[in-house]
């Protein structure tokens, strides 16, 4: 599966990370946190390493030192999940 640029407003949809990078002095665990709930607001099909890269290019790269930098990078070292398939695509090997 190829990389694809994600928009910030489909790698962000409830702007979760966005407020993260403004709240002063939150912690890594804060922003753990928040990366989980950022992770279950995404549609199931959502290409999450790309919206990874799209939100670290975005906020990351004005704030390397942000404990939610850190967590969207140890984000990207994670494998996808994998996708289950149904129907033909089940049954065809690919």
């Amino acid at each position: 599966m190829g990389r694809r640029a994600v928009r910030i407003e489909e790698a962000d949809p409830k702007g979760l990370v966005r407020e993260s990078y403004r709240i002063d002095g939150i912690t890594l665990g804060e922003c753990r946190s928040i990366c989980v709930d950022w992770a279950l607001s995404l549609p199931l099909d959502a290409p999450m390493h790309d919206a990874l890269r799209s939100l670290l290019a975005h906020y990351g790269s004005d704030a390397p030192d942000h404990p939610m930098t850190a967590v969207m990078t140890e984000g990207l070292l994670t494998p996808d999940a994998p996708r289950r398939k149904g129907g033909r695509a089940a049954r065809v090997a690919g």
